[in-house]
């Protein structure tokens, strides 16, 4: 497992435990939450496929991606 990937210029590091992380722009939906950058969120998938089984993509507030071990 390596520290750092970089899914269609968006570069993910490992943190504390089994998580892979990286901040793009907030964006907004209909009702005003947040949610990531579409071309973040796509790139977050792509990397928890590559990772394999038991890992997902999920995101959180102020446009961070995380790539989860669950």
């Amino acid at each position: 497992m390596d520290n750092n990937y970089s899914i269609d210029g968006y570069r993910f590091k490992l943190t504390i435990g089994e998580m892979y992380e990286c901040r793009g722009s907030v964006c907004y939906d209909d009702d005003h939450d947040e949610l990531p950058e579409p071309g973040l969120w796509i790139a977050a998938n792509k990397l928890a496929a590559r990772l394999g089984e038991g890992w997902e993509a999920i995101y959180s507030e102020k446009g961070w991606c995380e790539v989860v071990k669950s």
